[in-house]
C-alpha cells in the first residue's frame, strides 16, 4: 500500500470512529451505520487534495483524538448556526474560538469550492441536483447545504491545514482543474457508473445503475 492511501484510510479509520460519537437527537442516525457511504465520501474528497494536506489533517485528527476532541462533533455544532440559530447560541460558547486568518481563509476556500460546485451543478445536474443545496440561504431545519457543510468542517481544521488546502485550491485553478470533479467522479465511479457524464445520462432517465 504506498503512502498516499494508507493516510487517507487512517484518516476515514479516525473520522470513522468520531462519527460513531456524533450526538443525534433521537439516537443513532442511520447515516452513522452506513460505512460504505461514509468511506465513500471521505475517499472521494480525499482525491483531491495534495500530499501535504493530506498529511496534515491527519495529523489534525490524530492530535484531536489524543486529546479527546471529536471534529466531527464540532463540525456538526457549527453547522447549527445557519440550520438551528437558537440551538446553536446555547452551545456556542464551547466550541473553540476561530482567528481571524482562519475566517479568511475559510471564505477564500469556500469560495472556490463553491465556484466548482456551480459549474458541475450546470454541466451534470442530475448527479449534483440529488445532492445538498448549494448556498446556506437554503437551509432549513432538516437540510444543510453544501456551503454550511463545508464552513462547518474548515472550522475543524488547523491553521496549518487549511494554509495547505488553500494551496492545494489555487494550484488547481492555475491548472484549470475542478477539484470537486475529481471528488464527484471518483464517487460516481465506486457506485458503478464509468464516467460523471454517464452517471448523469442515467440518472436524468431515471436509472440508478
Amino acid at each position: 500500500m504506498d503512502r498516499r492511501q494508507d493516510v487517507t484510510d487512517r484518516i476515514i479509520d479516525i473520522e470513522w470512529r468520531m462519527f460513531q460519537k456524533v450526538p443525534n437527537i433521537g439516537g443513532t442516525a442511520a447515516c452513522q451505520e452506513d460505512f460504505k457511504t461514509f468511506e465513500i465520501n471521505r475517499a472521494g474528497q480525499a482525491m483531491s487534495w495534495s500530499d501535504p494536506t493530506l498529511e496534515s489533517y491527519l495529523n489534525d485528527l490524530t492530535e484531536a483524538e489524543a486529546a479527546e476532541r471529536n471534529l466531527l462533533t464540532e463540525k456538526y455544532a457549527r453547522m447549527m448556526k445557519s440550520t438551528s440559530p437558537e440551538e446553536y447560541a446555547g452551545i456556542q460558547h464551547l466550541l473553540p474560538l476561530l482567528s481571524f486568518e482562519t475566517l479568511d481563509l475559510i471564505d477564500r476556500i469556500a469560495e472556490i469550492v463553491l465556484k466548482w460546485d456551480e459549474a458541475l451543478l450546470d454541466k451534470y445536474p442530475y448527479v449534483l441536483g440529488r445532492g445538498r443545496p448549494l448556498r446556506s440561504s437554503d437551509d432549513t431545519f432538516d437540510v444543510t447545504s453544501v456551503e454550511t457543510y463545508l464552513r462547518g468542517e474548515l472550522a475543524t481544521y488547523s491553521l496549518k491545514t487549511l494554509q495547505l488546502y488553500y494551496e492545494n485550491l489555487l494550484g488547481q485553478e492555475s491548472e484549470k482543474v475542478n477539484g470537486s470533479e475529481i471528488a464527484y467522479s471518483y464517487t460516481v465511479k465506486r457506485y458503478g457508473f464509468a464516467s460523471l457524464e454517464e452517471a448523469n445520462a442515467r440518472l436524468g432517465a431515471g436509472l440508478d445503475g
